[in-house]
């Protein structure tokens, strides 16, 4: 496989970033911005190109700097003309940027000439960067070529095999695997596959304009699984720059650190949000409108800056109000605690509370948990994690759908589930969880009834889910060690109630526990 440099050199994650997206170099006052690069056409009407990704980089806090290969004349009604810039001013300004910001991805649109192919891989090879974002921009959504025939083979030999990821529309897909058909969601695996063969780390192959399907579906395949990634089908006449607004998307996503299964879904909501808010706004007066890139601003519920990683599950505190209240302590005073400890997500479990109560103390958890970069869950309570603007909620089988919660909180916020069963597991993956809690692992006194599944219960979901999990139930320092010597990689953490919140002192137990967690991590 062909490489650029340090393009295909980065991990699954290779920056730790705060909540503020933003990483401290040298002093407190110096910090590094994640940074994207587009290399694209304009698109006078804004829609997609160039102007699409800067907004979307914008709305996901990201800094977005441009290229510009072609300028084109375009509106809703479609594209009415287009001028390719000569390929020595495409290297000109790809060298302005690439020698002066510290760009993290590059990703490409419209590349309408193997020459500026050609000036992008130099330019890449003597800047290297950590990520490579390719779409495979051939065709407008509204049908208007953009790329000729002689662009085919640069791109299957040279770019394809540099990229960390294409994403390609079926139409797409089809021109690069010489004509395909691609049709049903069978031959989009197969056309991912072979996509595979010819060198991009990842392949997100893209459903929307597959026939005869109720839902968008897009399949993503990393080398040796394939992901369906299903979302309703959205009734609007707005979708003039999907395509350039998932691919930055995920190339934002990539600058924060995040892995790239967690990008591409974080991307796909970003869009089936956008494309939802955006459906019945009028901007021009074509039969392909655009749609609006800063519900944020708009819906600031639906919105998170910062991304959730697997890793956040490593010491999950679930709190428990009888227990604050045996111990004379305050939900305040028992999260605080706990943070100062070590853990590492809060959930806010709180059964016997009075709305209005629960919700003040919610909020007030909130500001705790921000100020600390700790990310904070409702239990159950949907409509407190609304109201109170938490990172997310934590459900069980019984509770409110997986994904009738995701259309509720939006694309950004955690969403976890129960489960105890590898259909369970495989159900909160498709319905769009982004972690699971397994268990009771051992008998506990803080669910009635609650049927446990011991370690080799655990081990099996572990196996079957293609999320993180975090073991819960009956854990504490005693045996917290033998969960995670299961030795599953997508075990994340554990999550404890008793063991932080029925002692007198939380803080030194979590500090504790903290340490015993992270030597056995060590050792394994």
């Amino acid at each position: 496989m062909q490489s650029l440099g340090g393009i295909r050199s980065w991990p699954a994650t290779w920056r730790t970033t705060t909540a503020s997206m933003m990483t401290t170099t040298t002093t407190e006052s110096v910090r590094k911005v994640a940074q994207v690069l587009t290399v694209a056409g304009s698109d006078s009407g804004a829609g997609a190109g160039i102007q699409a990704d800067i907004k979307v980089c914008a709305a996901r806090g990201v800094y977005c700097a441009s290229v510009i290969t072609a300028v084109t004349a375009q509106n809703s009604r479609g594209v009415q003309s287009v001028h390719l810039l000569p390929p020595d001013f495409v290297s000109e300004q790809l060298k302005s940027v690439l020698s002066d910001f510290e760009v993290d991805v590059v990703k490409t649109g419209m590349l309408p000439s193997p020459e500026i192919v050609e000036v992008l891989l130099q330019n890449l090879s003597e800047y290297p960067v950590r990520a490579l974002v390719v779409d495979p921009v051939m065709v407008s959504t509204s049908g208007h070529v953009l790329a000729g025939s002689s662009i085919l083979s640069i791109f299957r030999y040279r770019l394809l095999p540099v990229a960390d990821i294409i994403t390609p529309n079926v139409k797409e897909a089809s021109a690069l695997l010489g004509g395909v058909r691609i049709q049903t969601v069978a031959e989009m695996r197969s056309a991912a596959k072979s996509l595979h063969q010819m060198g991009p780390r990842f392949v997100l192959v893209k459903g929307g304009d597959l026939p005869d399907s109720s839902d968008s579906v897009d399949v993503y395949f990393d080398g040796n699984e394939f992901h369906e990634l299903h979302s309703p089908r959205i009734a609007t006449r707005n979708t003039h720059g999907t395509g350039c607004t998932l691919a930055s998307c995920i190339a934002a996503e990539l600058a924060k650190g995040s892995p790239m299964l967690s990008a591409v879904k974080v991307a796909k909501r970003f869009v089936d949000t956008a494309l939802n808010y955006s459906k019945d706004i009028v901007i021009g007066s074509g039969m392909q409108g655009p749609f609006d890139h800063f519900l944020s601003l708009k819906d600031p519920q639906s919105y998170r800056q910062s991304t959730f990683k697997p890793d956040d599950l490593f010491l999950y505190a679930v709190t428990d109000s009888r227990m604050n209240r045996k111990w004379n302590r305050s939900i305040v005073d028992a999260v605080k605690a706990a943070i100062e400890g070590g853990a590492t997500i809060i959930q806010l479990r709180e059964k016997e509370a009075e709305t209005r109560e629960f919700l003040e103390e919610a909020k007030s958890c909130v500001d705790i948990c921000r100020s600390n970069g700790v990310f904070l869950l409702i239990n159950d309570r949907i409509d407190i994690a609304l109201a109170c603007d938490a990172d997310g909620v934590h459900v069980g089988q019984s509770d409110m759908p997986v994904d009738l919660v995701r259309s509720l909180l939006g694309p950004d916020k955690i969403i976890g589930v129960s489960c105890k069963t590898q259909e369970q597991a495989h159900q909160a993956w498709k319905d769009g969880a982004d972690y699971i809690g397994s268990g009771g692992v051992f008998p506990t006194n803080t669910k009635a009834n609650n049927r446990t599944i011991g370690l080799d219960g655990l081990r099996e979901v572990c196996k079957a889910s293609k999320l993180p999990v975090v073991a819960i139930g009956g854990i504490g320092i005693s045996n917290a060690e033998s969960v995670m010597r299961i030795g599953e990689p997508n075990l994340k953490g554990v999550a404890v109630v008793s063991a932080l919140f029925d002692q007198e002192c939380v803080l030194s137990e979590a500090k504790k526990l903290h340490k015993s967690l992270t030597e056995s991590k060590r050792e394994h």
